[in-house]
């Protein structure tokens, strides 16, 4: 069955979660952050992470921003820079502004061109992907963004994933899903998409039921390999 629709994970897959400290610490009088900032991109995602899957079995929902600043504050404390007010503001302040991957907008721009429905499918709340979008300047060459809230629980229950096929009427054959986080890849193998890694930093492969049909270092070849799956 032929894909229609291209749906993407937003944060490390279209946006650089990495970006807003490596831009605060370029800021001037940011020598302490400038020690610690690729430690604290690490902890601030994967504790961003954590706490999203541990509400998710607790059953404790709450949006995407709120585990975002918990994840920082976390991060702040590990790296020894908790009570920086300003620091901490000016991290969040970034995070709504986040740069896309150098490849994103033609990539996009291509699967338009060549006919298939776009959307972002992602943890986010709504303003923030809003504010990411926009920031990156790619809302034009989007069908949707759509966010877990309209669930209540965050990836990788099935229940997200099925938000793509009651938006767009396709069946999960019909669908690639991309995403930078190799167990949403795996979790929507699962449910039925085609799918692909996007595995920049070269990790291994989580250790689950399922495997990504695709593991790409970059974006670029999305267009192509949505168009060769039939």
């Amino acid at each position: 069955m032929p894909i229609t629709t291209c749906v993407f994970d937003a944060y490390g897959t279209l946006f650089d979660v990495s970006a807003a400290a490596r831009l605060a610490a370029e800021e001037p009088a940011r020598d302490a952050l400038a020690a610690c900032w690729q430690e604290l991109a690490t902890n601030w995602r994967l504790k961003q992470l954590q706490y999203t899957w541990l509400r998710a079995i607790m059953r404790e929902h709450t949006d995407f921003w709120k585990v975002t600043q918990d994840g920082l504050d976390w991060a702040l404390e590990a790296s020894g820079l908790q009570g920086d007010d300003e620091l901490r503001e000016r991290l969040l302040q970034l995070y709504w502004e986040l740069q896309a991957y150098p490849e994103v907008p033609a990539m996009l721009e291509t699967l338009k061109a060549d006919g298939f429905n776009t959307a972002i499918l992602s943890n986010g709340a709504p303003e923030m992907l809003d504010g990411a979008v926009q920031s990156a300047g790619v809302g034009n060459v989007l069908d949707d963004v759509i966010s877990v809230e309209d669930v209540g629980i965050f990836k990788p229950d099935a229940s997200v994933y099925d938000l793509v096929l009651k938006r767009f009427d396709c069946n999960a054959k019909e669908v690639l899903f991309v995403s930078s986080n190799g167990w949403d890849a795996a979790a929507a193998s699962g449910f039925g998409f085609h799918t692909a890694w996007v595995n920049r930093a070269g990790e291994p492969m989580d250790r689950l039921d399922h495997t990504p049909d695709e593991i790409l270092n970059n974006l670029a070849q999305i267009p192509d390999i949505a168009k060769a799956i039939s």
